[in-house]
C-alpha cells in the first residue's frame, strides 16, 4: 500500500530527468499515485516536437501516466483544456503541483535595474499569476481536502545577486501561496510552497546554479547540497494526506542554509588568509 493509493492530480513544469517537478511525480507513482502531465507548448514550426518528445521519453510506457497535454499559462483556453483532460481522464483530482516561471534571458542575466517593462510583466504573468490562474480553473475538478504545491527558492526572501527580476516573482508567488491558502482553506484546500535549494537544472543553470553550489556546501549546517530524491520526498510529503494540517507554508529544503545568519564554517577557509 502506498500512501498515494487511489489518489489522482496534475503535474505541471516537467522539462526533463532533473527537473524538480519530475522528482516529485516519480515519487508520488511509486506510492501508488496517478498523474495526468501539461508541458511548455512545442513552436508551431518545431516538426521534432522536442517537449513533447522530452516528457514522452519519461512517461511512456507507466501505466500511472494518464495524459499529456501542452498548456501556456498566457492562455486561458490553454488551462481550460488541461482541466478537461483531469476531469475526463482522472475525475476529480487530489492534488495539483504548479512548477512553472519563465523570464527573458536579457531580463534575467542583466541587473534588476534593467529589466524591462513588457519582460517583468510577462516574468511575474508566468512564474506568480499563473498559480492564481491554476488554482481558480482547478476548482470544478478538484476534491474537497486536495493539496496545491509550488516551487519557489530563497531569493524571493532574500537579495541573491543574480536571481535579480525572478527573485521578485518568488516574493509575489510567496505571497500568493499565503492568499489562496486562505481563500482555499474552507473547502480544506491547502497551498504550500517548497523552497529548495540549488539543483542542476535547467531553470537553476539559467540563475547561476554553478555558482551557488560550493556556497551552499560550505554554509549549510549539514555541509552539502540537498538531492533530487530529497526534493522528491518532500514534495510528495507537501501534496499528500500526510501533511493534512499544514498550509499556507514555504518549507526550506537546503540543508539549514536559509536560517544562517553568518557564513559559519565557510569563515575556515580564510582563517590563515
Amino acid at each position: 500500500m502506498g500512501i498515494y493509493d487511489g489518489k489522482k492530480g496534475l503535474i505541471t513544469g516537467v522539462f526533463n530527468k532533473q527537473s524538480i517537478a519530475w522528482a516529485i511525480a516519480e515519487q508520488i507513482m511509486n506510492e501508488g499515485g496517478e498523474c495526468g502531465f501539461s508541458y511548455m507548448p512545442d513552436k508551431p514550426d518545431d516538426a521534432r516536437k522536442k517537449n513533447l518528445g522530452r516528457i514522452t521519453k519519461l512517461t511512456d510506457g507507466n501505466p500511472r501516466v494518464k495524459f499529456l497535454q501542452p498548456m501556456d499559462v498566457t492562455k486561458d483556453d490553454q488551462i481550460g483544456a488541461v482541466m478537461d483532460c483531469c476531469r475526463n481522464e482522472l475525475g476529480k483530482i487530489d492534488f495539483l503541483l504548479h512548477s512553472i516561471a519563465f523570464a527573458l534571458p536579457t531580463d534575467l542575466k542583466g541587473d534588476t535595474i534593467d529589466t524591462s517593462r513588457e519582460g517583468f510583466k510577462l516574468a511575474m504573468e508566468i512564474s506568480a499569476f499563473s498559480l492564481i490562474a491554476l488554482a481558480k480553473a482547478s476548482q470544478e475538478v478538484m476534491n474537497e481536502g486536495a493539496s496545491i504545491l509550488t516551487l519557489t527558492y530563497f531569493g524571493g526572501e532574500k537579495a541573491v545577486p543574480g536571481y535579480n527580476v525572478m527573485g521578485i516573482c518568488k516574493a509575489a508567488l510567496d505571497s500568493v501561496v499565503k492568499y489562496l491558502a486562505y481563500d482555499l482553506g474552507p473547502r480544506g484546500i491547502r497551498v504550500n510552497a517548497l523552497s529548495a535549494g540549488p539543483l542542476q537544472t535547467i531553470s537553476g543553470r539559467g540563475a547561476g546554479v554553478d555558482q551557488m553550489l560550493g556556497l551552499y556546501e560550505g554554509m549549510a549546517p549539514l555541509g552539502r547540497n540537498i538531492t533530487h530524491d530529497e526534493t522528491g520526498n518532500c514534495g510528495s510529503f507537501l501534496l499528500s494526506p500526510q501533511s493534512s494540517g499544514i498550509t499556507g507554508e514555504i518549507l526550506h529544503l537546503d540543508g539549514g542554509y536559509n536560517m544562517m545568519g553568518s557564513p559559519g564554517r565557510l569563515l575556515d577557509q580564510f582563517k590563515d588568509a
